[in-house]
């Protein structure tokens, strides 16, 4: 049986009171409210830097036991300087994410525009260095790296190749490991607001879908997430998409927090 994680992208989005958040709720409840819609969250947050333990561990014990994070590895290792050179501050950075315990899902690397396949070896010396207890996966933002080379690299390594609804790369969902991971994107900024669905996004999600289907029995796992930019509010289109895969779905209604006095 395979295990489906669906959710958004962040959860922290001023966009989302009233039509998600219940107007008035205090931003330290947003994720506890998320957790009963959705049992998965990309933390987009750790890309800016790595959370205090304390955060961490707010964020477990306010989540059900069923609930994953998959964090989004510091752009400090990814982006801003030479990858090997991050090894290091890797290392720190999972060190702070083992404290999700069991709610740790996949750890999220992606890489930029700029990191080319021209970076191959330093790549393979970077899978090298990371600790085989926990999963990963790694996504591309440079063409070059749609090789078979990249695959099996990946594969070696037991390392995810995330497939990627973001305009100009494959839109192909290669198996590297016994799950996969999904990421709507969508253009940056083309919405002005995040508080509905501004395109109908169902025929593109159909086609994900069939691809995936196609992999259900060689994985466990899915792991699908949503961006705002993709459609305009990423937990309607988590809804659509649950809704074609079966899932049970619980209706996202705008809410008002009632007066007090």
């Amino acid at each position: 049986m395979t295990n489906w994680h669906i959710g958004t992208m962040g959860f922290a989005y001023e966009g989302w009171v009233g039509p998600f958040y219940p107007a008035g709720l205090s931003s330290r409840h947003y994720l506890s409210h998320y957790s009963q819609y959705f049992d998965a969250v990309e933390v987009d947050s750790t890309f800016y830097g790595i959370p205090k333990a304390e955060q961490v561990q707010r964020w477990t014990a306010v989540t059900p036991p069923h609930f994953t994070f998959c964090p989004k590895t510091p752009r400090a290792i990814t982006h801003d300087a030479p990858l090997l050179e991050g090894i290091p501050l890797m290392h720190q950075f999972l060190e702070v994410m083992s404290l999700f315990g069991d709610k740790l899902g996949v750890i999220l690397i992606q890489f930029g525009p700029e990191f080319s396949h021209h970076h191959f070896n330093d790549l393979r010396h970077f899978l090298q260095a990371l600790p085989g207890d926990k999963r990963f996966a790694v996504e591309f933002r440079h063409r070059s790296w749609d090789t078979p080379g990249t695959a099996v690299l990946l594969e070696e390594h037991h390392v995810c190749l995330v497939a990627a609804d973001y305009l100009y790369m494959p839109h192909t969902i290669h198996r590297t490991t016994d799950f996969l991971y999904l990421r709507c994107i969508g253009p940056h900024g083309q919405f002005g607001t995040k508080d509905r669905e501004l395109v109908d996004k169902t025929p593109e999600l159909q086609r994900w879908l069939a691809q995936i289907q196609l992999h259900l029995t060689a994985v466990h796992d899915v792991y699908v997430f949503m961006n705002n930019d993709y459609s305009g509010f990423s937990p309607a289109t988590c809804n659509r998409f649950k809704q074609m895969v079966g899932l049970p779905v619980q209706e996202i209604r705008p809410l008002i927090q009632g007066r007090l006095f």
